[in-house]
């Protein structure tokens, strides 16, 4: 099969096209037939080395992608044998992504994408809905899921809403009833976050965010999803309600994040720093379930007109796909693997 590996961290140049034998799934694992393979800024990260040495001699990178159960191991039912999957962190700690034509890993790691939605979408899944949801989901009181009326009542801020997960934090927050209010460099940006579904946009560059969110919502908003905290920390703590939560899932080059501590006290405000590896075990379970059944309701979208280009790549231009994410590309960059 053909497969794209790194053996030392560096640039895009270092991703080789190679020729590999076809794993087999081992107790409790099944073999995906990969079509679409999905890449995010964590993907070429952690092929620079920006995640830190390498843990394998040679890596297969990309964490999410989507396609068809061809194979399962002992344990695993084998009515799963053709099944459409999306598939959630297969690199994490392990050596093989999904920039092959077949991945073995475990059966919860694969999970059933249904007939109607795309495998397109199945690949932008992952990284960026996960992340998403556990953004939306750790407001004080929350119980950590996500559905219908979960957020009715309650007003989010979603920073950078033409971002991979900006987008897909839109999309949850409104099928969970909540207002959506997001910002934006550009028209081009407000353009896409209008198509994801947020009810109003900002222009960061030209409008006065907090004054526009109180004149939006005059107590302010309950939750911030944060791309950026340290540039965005005093609108963040302007326009948050009493109460009210900053979940941010990256940050700047700068390394520390500096809170004036008096008035993050006394407006009760709470930080919650997301990374979507290490979130507990039952909260990514709850995730993965959630994400699902807002597939299944058509509340999750990809393309232009739900606010998120599509870019694609064949398999042998990995590289050249790695460096559009790096360099900033407006959308979700997939690789069409077979």
């Amino acid at each position: 099969m053909r497969a794209v590996v790194y053996t030392e961290p560096g640039g895009p140049e270092v991703l080789r096209l190679v020729d590999r034998p076809v794993p087999e799934p081992g107790a409790g694992e099944v073999r995906v037939r990969v079509a679409v393979s999905g890449v995010n800024p964590t993907d070429w990260k952690s092929r620079q080395g920006g995640r830190g040495p390498m843990a394998f001699p040679e890596i297969v990178p990309n964490q999410d992608g989507a396609g068809t159960i061809d194979a399962v191991g002992p344990g695993v039912a084998v009515s799963r044998v053709g099944e459409r999957v999306w598939i959630w962190e297969s690199a994490w700690k392990r050596a093989n992504g999904t920039a092959q034509e077949y991945v073995v890993l475990p059966e919860h790691q694969a999970v059933a994408l249904p007939d109607e939605a795309s495998l397109e979408l199945g690949a932008s899944l992952g990284i960026p809905a996960l992340t998403a949801h556990r953004c939306l989901t750790t407001w004080d009181g929350s119980d950590g899921r996500l559905g219908p009326g979960r957020l009715a009542g309650r007003t989010v801020l979603v920073a950078g809403g033409a971002g991979a997960v900006g987008n897909a934090a839109i999309q949850l927050a409104r099928w969970a009833g909540g207002v959506v209010l997001t910002t934006v460099s550009g028209p081009d940006k407000s353009r896409l976050a209008s198509a994801a579904g947020a009810d109003t946009v900002i222009n960061y560059r030209t409008d006065d965010v907090p004054a526009v969110v109180r004149q939006t919502v005059p107590g302010g908003v309950d939750l911030v999803v944060e791309v950026a905290p340290i540039v965005n920390a005093a609108t963040n703590h302007a326009a948050l309600a009493t109460g009210g939560t900053v979940a941010t899932y990256a940050t700047e080059e700068t390394a520390d994040l500096t809170l004036p501590v008096w008035p993050m006290m006394f407006g009760n405000i709470r930080y919650q720093f997301v990374l979507v590896y290490t979130v507990p075990a039952p909260a990514k379970a709850q995730a993965v379930a959630d994400v699902a059944a807002a597939v299944a309701a058509g509340a999750l979208r990809v393309g232009e007109k739900a606010g998120l280009p599509l870019h694609q790549f064949p398999l042998e231009q990995t590289a050249a796909a790695h460096a559009a994410v790096a360099q900033g590309a407006v959308g979700k960059v997939l690789i069409t693997v077979g």
